[in-house]
């Protein structure tokens, strides 16, 4: 294949350029977040009666893959007490309360409820933190209970443990595993904007490429990496169970007739793909070899302005070379 008009030092500036959090953002929005944080451990101190137990960032942010059109950041806040109520709509509204005794000198509408989370706006950044509610019953390795994003259940989770999860792939490959994963949201994010019924979790592609980096695929070349991606859902038909055994046996995964199964890897019950139909998951196919062909058509193209084009359809117009 061909790298004489794009190679993986360009995809490096394009992501540099066009994809990635700005490190002074990103240092930025977690010195709000710290302070947000500080601001409620000092009032817990002052109110030991107080059920907020525990502040954590979570999210893009906290893993390191978040895209630069970030605009908001998921906190997750352990609640603990037998007063806390157990319905969403009651926990909802009972943290609201309580985040705006924390923090009085917030104004009403900069604390909001919403579906799943409690949004704390703040007005000099326009930064939106989203406060996610985890029922706390002092497990050591901070289980709990949130809500799904996908459908309102309770789904047991540990904040902390995903994000050693993370972690752990990053560490087998510095740099390169979290930047494919942006690379990859980014590309999902494009499909999104121009496909309305187009769905694609950050967290299944996460999932993804944590298989892929456990499998021993490597990611120091990103054209590569990307094609590695991109190859597994088409080989696959986007149809290939996939578990993990950081914190459980691959047996323990319960059987499910979901024609997408991926399963958190902290809570075996959970298929994080469960509400995906088999119409969406054929247009993420379809739309993985779309991209694929794309790529090798870049890797294969005899003039800079045809690889552009190419890569193009994978990026958009935002890639100029």
């Amino acid at each position: 294949m061909s790298r004489v008009h794009i190679d993986h030092r360009d995809i490096v500036r394009f992501a540099e350029e066009r994809v990635n959090l700005p490190k002074d953002k990103a240092d930025e929005y977690r010195a709000q977040v710290r302070r947000l944080r500080e601001k409620l451990e000092g009032y817990l101190a002052d109110h030991p009666d107080f059920t907020l137990r525990k502040m954590l960032l979570s999210g893009s942010l906290a893993k390191g893959t978040a895209l630069r059109s970030l605009n908001d950041i998921d906190v997750a806040v352990h609640v603990s007490g037998s007063d806390a109520p157990h319905d969403v709509r009651g926990l909802l509204d009972y943290l609201a309360e309580r985040l705006r005794k924390a923090f009085p000198n917030f104004s009403a509408d900069q604390i909001k409820p919403q579906t799943y989370s409690v949004t704390v706006s703040f007005r000099g950044s326009g930064l939106d933190v989203d406060v996610v509610p985890v029922l706390y019953a002092g497990d050591p390795e901070w289980r709990g209970n949130l809500i799904s994003q996908d459908d309102g259940s309770f789904l047991e989770t540990s904040i902390p443990l995903h994000l050693e999860f993370a972690r752990k792939r990053k560490r087998k490959q510095e740099t390169h595993f979290a930047q494919v994963v942006r690379l990859a949201k980014f590309w999902a994010r494009r499909m999104k904007q121009e496909h309305e019924d187009f769905r694609f979790k950050s967290f299944m592609i996460e999932m993804i490429l944590a298989k892929l980096c456990d499998d021993g695929v490597e990611f120091s070349d990103y054209p590569e990496a990307l094609q590695a991606f991109f190859t597994y859902i088409a080989r696959t038909n986007f149809r290939e169970r996939i578990v993990f055994t950081d914190h459980y046996p691959a047996t323990d995964a319960v059987k499910v007739k979901d024609p997408v199964q991926i399963f958190d890897p902290i809570n075996c019950t959970n298929n994080v793909a469960r509400l995906y139909t088999v119409a969406q998951a054929d247009a993420i196919v379809s739309a993985a070899l779309d991209a694929g062909e794309a790529i090798d058509a870049a890797l294969a193209a005899p003039t800079k302005q045809l690889t552009v084009y190419y890569w193009q359809k994978v990026f958009g117009n935002a890639f100029q070379g």
